[in-house]
C-alpha cells in the first residue's frame, strides 16, 4: 500500500470524515443556539 499513496489517501480521507462530522455538529450547536433552545 505504501508504494501507491493508498494508505495516505485512506487516511486522509478517514480525517476528512471526521472533521466534516464535527462540523455538522457545531452546525447543530450554533443552530440551536440562534434558535434560543
Amino acid at each position: 500500500l505504501h508504494d501507491y499513496g493508498i494508505e495516505k489517501l485512506v487516511r486522509d480521507l478517514r480525517v476528512h470524515q471526521i472533521l466534516e462530522g464535527t462540523n455538522e455538529i457545531m452546525r447543530v450547536i450554533i443552530a440551536r443556539a440562534l434558535i434560543g433552545r
